[in-house]
């Protein structure tokens, strides 16, 4: 039995450099899993779109497909749009069965990727002296993500026994700004951004700006397509493609004994 097809997906940009993130996340995907149909997908702005990738599944036969998106903020809920992929999908491929993972969320291990950030940035920057830290994100997520993304700036702050605040590019919470103002209230003034973005959006470069502007001696790069993340993704798609298993009445599984290979990583 063939396991499902992944598709990752991604919003888009304008700015071809943030899709290549999502490009370099499905090669290290297909890499790490040579067996598996692996596929990325954009909800706007690039292409391919969801729509055409699960097109062209069809027109090879794929029986069933997961899609698992690219949030790190949110660790429950879904975008919207995605809701509403899956929903065309199955009414223009009813031949097809669809299954979502949870998004990736901000996950401990993710904490590795933006040290190894943070360190190159203030390398970059020459920064001798550090007394602050911000964690800057997309947006507070969901109810679960926006509690876990507090946790991890408790737990990035307790590793490098500095003060740490959060920051969200959208309106959902403080902005990095705001963060950068509230530590200098403390009577920090050497103050670094880590960027808790999968890639160089138009966020990321509007939350970058305002944080130089307000005295931020360094800003990371964001996350990117790393190999946590490339283990994070397979993770969650190992969970969503248990949905699609039909176990059956007993006998038919005595005649089906092998279920697809699904390896469980870093769950």
């Amino acid at each position: 039995m063939t396991a499902p097809a992944l598709v990752v997906v991604a919003h888009g940009s304008q700015d071809p450099r943030v899709a290549q993130v999502t490009h370099e996340l499905r090669k290290g995907l297909q890499s790490a899993r040579p067996e598996l149909t692996v596929h990325g997908a954009f909800l706007d702005h690039c292409s391919p779109s969801g729509s055409q990738v699960v097109a062209q599944l069809a027109r090879q036969g794929v029986p069933e497909v997961v899609f698992v998106p690219l949030q790190l903020s949110n660790a429950i809920d879904v975008d919207p749009t995605i809701d509403q992929l899956v929903c065309r999908s199955r009414a223009a491929h009813p031949e097809l069965r669809f299954a979502t993972s949870r998004p990736i969320g901000p996950e401990i291990s993710l904490l590795t990727v933006l040290d190894h950030r943070m360190r190159a940035a203030l390398s970059h920057a020459r920064c001798l002296e550090l007394d602050g830290l911000v964690l800057s994100a997309e947006s507070a997520g969901d109810v679960r993500g926006s509690a876990l993304l507090a946790r991890r700036a408790r737990q990035w702050s307790t590793h490098h026994r500095l003060p740490c605040l959060t920051a969200v590019a959208d309106e959902s919470g403080p902005s990095v700004a705001q963060a950068i103002m509230g530590l200098r209230a403390q009577g920090r003034r050497h103050i670094a951004v880590g960027s808790f973005f999968l890639s160089a959006d138009e966020a990321y470069h509007a939350q970058a700006d305002l944080a130089y502007r307000f005295g931020a001696v360094s800003v990371s790069e964001p996350i990117g397509a790393a190999s946590e993340v490339v283990d994070l993704v397979l993770a969650r798609y190992a969970f969503a493609a248990m949905d699609l298993l039909d176990f059956g009445a007993a006998d038919e599984l005595d005649a089906e004994p092998s279920a697809p290979h699904l390896t469980v990583v870093g769950a």
